[in-house]
């Protein structure tokens, strides 16, 4: 028996982020969220993401029955998850570093998709469950529309938000309004 786990959204540049975790034998899976403000300021440079990220696998694990002497976990090799193997090896949990695909994978990225979709209202149909350069444009860009209302969900401790993208969206806003007032 195995669990796996994955994430979605940790380097987006909007929104909450998500672990979810797939028991391989009963199909049963579940999610835990990382909030956007962990992404943000002092909560960003104190490594939040990363402190909260072992507690919400341990309550998942938890949540899921897992059995340290008898299963082991397939674990995303994302940096989010760093202190979560630290973690797993002290606690003698037998894990293996892995390339989540499939259901967990399609289903994490559905979670965040939804939250992006319905929870925050973007709408673009170029918002899809892969991540990456056109995921990030579709949401800069929607951010970048109204940036002084919608900065708020933005994951500001990123370092090149502050020193490049921030002043873009600026940018982008201002030259948009200037285009609709002629």
């Amino acid at each position: 028996m195995s669990i796996e786990i994955d994430d979605a959204g940790t380097g987006d540049l909007v929104g909450d982020a998500f672990i979810g975790f797939l028991r391989k034998d009963t199909g049963k899976i579940i999610f835990r969220t990382l909030p956007v403000e962990l992404f943000k300021k002092e909560n960003w440079k104190n490594k939040m993401p990363y402190k909260k990220t072992v507690e919400l696998v341990k309550s998942g694990l938890e949540e899921l029955h897992f059995d340290k002497e008898k299963e082991k976990i397939l674990l995303c090799r994302g940096n989010i998850f760093d202190r979560v193997r630290d973690y797993f090896d002290e606690e003698g949990i037998k894990y293996k570093p892995a390339i989540i695909e499939g259901k967990l994978q399609d289903a994490v990225e559905g979670k965040f998709v939804n939250h992006l979709r319905y929870e925050l209202g973007i709408r673009s149909r170029n918002l899809t469950k892969k991540s990456g350069a056109k995921r990030y444009f579709v949401l800069f860009n929607w951010v970048s529309r109204d940036i002084y209302k919608r900065e708020k969900y933005v994951k500001s401790g990123f370092k090149r938000w502050n020193t490049i993208w921030r002043e873009k969206a600026i940018e982008k806003f201002n030259h948009r309004k200037r285009k609709s007032r002629t």
